[in-house]
């Protein structure tokens, strides 16, 4: 009888296939859960992937890390393509690779979101897992723990039990709308006034890639980009992300004609790479950016929220993905370690939202970097001390990047430091054109007042 107990209690259901519900399915059965996971969408192993969302995703530490621990970094590693730094393509048309990390142990790596969630559905159903394709949820009886799906073919309409809901339905989550209508989760979505379109660079004539593979490449123009990352079947998929209003921005680029004037005056390398450009920015959907900040992410113990489903964020630190994975991980671990499951659910809130609040802010901020600073000479000085005061001081100054991509330090203890260390950094380039005129004394001195020896989390 208590083995029965324990099964009716190790029972979850996921909301969402996408790439954190398949995780966290996959992570969960094999700590025996009982786990369902409902999808609106059909089954892309049958039906292709018909995702609409951004084609390709950055994994780095932290999605590798979850992905190890599901069974699936081996599969996905192979689909990988590496991305060693930032190719900065300048309005001049010369180029610089700016490396993220030391050498090849510190890279991240772009995979394809489609192939991606085919990989990790077929891991989350080896592991036990049990899963529902074409079923939207479509409302919520949490006090009677039933809930009601629709098929979108028929328009037939399915309730079942459920012990604990968990949304990861992404950014425009159906569970936390019936959650809001349940009790104020606090919501708030901030939309950063630009938007993103996706082309695509196809492979050259003889089937190569047509540059650089191993790095992701940006055209940075102030206030706004282009950027490009590789795909394993040798294409690029870019992303011309602008503002909605302004010259240039979306309320002027309209159609493809005006896209091709825009790349002619503003990205003239990028230009005979995209040889269907007028096609993919007429037929492709113009992308929102936006943050969702919740207060909540917990209902008692009948529901919880994670990933993009919590705290959607812009893309530019790439770690949307990660973030989610990493949400996963520690969501497992407070459903191990409290069998009550409203304390592990206020648990695994109190760890993760200020981390992810730390990494929306970084991701707001890497925007600005990315289109705005890259190319901008200051900004190039102070990476080049950065990287020789991580030389000097491997323990003490570890670079906000290194932090967030290649360990997997708390996001929130990556900020302070990155803030702190980015302060030094500026107050110490102040002034001067070259590292050749610092004070060394005086670096190194600052650098052991201000900075702790940062405990290793990796």
């Amino acid at each position: 009888m208590a083995a029965d107990g324990e099964r009716i209690e190790r029972r979850i259901t996921i909301i969402g296939a996408g790439l954190a519900g398949a995780v966290l399915a996959t992570l969960l059965a094999r700590r025996g859960w009982h786990v369902d996971v409902f999808e609106k969408r059909g089954d892309p192993r049958v039906q292709g992937y018909a995702g609409g969302r951004s084609i390709n995703l950055a994994l780095a530490e932290r999605g590798r890390h979850a992905l190890r621990l599901a069974g699936g970094d081996d599969a996905v590693m192979a689909q990988a393509v590496m991305m060693r730094g930032r190719m900065v393509h300048f309005a001049d048309g010369r180029t610089d690779l700016q490396r993220y990390g030391r050498d090849d142990s510190e890279v991240i790596w772009s995979v394809h979101r489609g192939e991606l969630n085919v990989i990790l559905l077929d891991i989350a159903e080896r592991a036990g897992a049990h899963l529902h394709f074409d079923r939207g949820l479509e409302s919520v009886d949490f006090p009677g723990r039933r809930a009601t799906f629709r098929d979108p073919r028929t328009n037939l309409t399915e309730t079942v039990d459920f012990a604990s809901l968990v949304g990861a339905d992404g950014a425009g989550s159906a569970l936390r709308a019936a959650m809001s209508a349940e009790v104020d989760l606090g919501e708030r979505t901030e939309h950063l006034g630009h938007a993103y379109k996706e082309l695509e660079i196809p492979p050259a004539q003889d089937g190569d890639f047509r540059i650089e593979p191993n790095a992701l490449h940006i055209w940075p123009r102030g206030r706004y980009m282009c950027i490009a990352l590789p795909n394993d079947e040798h294409t690029f998929t870019v992303t011309l992300f602008l503002p909605n209003e302004g010259e240039p921005s979306f309320a002027t680029v309209r159609n493809g004609a005006d896209a091709r004037a825009l790349f002619e005056r503003d990205f003239p390398d990028a230009l005979p790479l995209i040889p269907n450009l007028e096609h993919d920015f007429e037929h492709h959907p113009t992308g929102i950016l936006a943050t969702l900040y919740l207060e909540r992410w917990h209902l008692a113990d009948r529901a919880v929220l994670l990933g993009d489903a919590a705290h959607a964020m812009v893309p530019f630190h790439g770690q949307g993905m990660n973030c989610a994975f990493e949400d996963c991980v520690s969501l497992a671990e407070h459903l191990d370690r409290n069998r009550d499951r409203e304390a592990a659910f206020a648990e695994f809130q109190a760890e993760r939202l200020p981390n992810a609040r730390a990494i929306q802010q970084m991701a707001l901020e890497n925007y600005l970097e990315m289109r705005d600073r890259v190319d901008n000479d200051d900004y190039l000085l102070q990476r080049d001390l950065e990287r020789r005061l991580a030389e000097r001081h491997p323990d003490r100054f570890v670079p906000r990047y290194t932090m967030v991509s290649f360990r997997r330090v708390p996001y929130a203890v990556a900020y302070e430091r990155g803030t702190v260390q980015r302060e030094l950094l500026v107050e110490l380039t102040r002034g001067h054109s070259s590292l050749d005129t610092l004070d060394w004394d005086r670096v190194d001195a600052l650098v052991r007042e201000r900075l702790s020896p940062l405990a290793s989390n990796s």
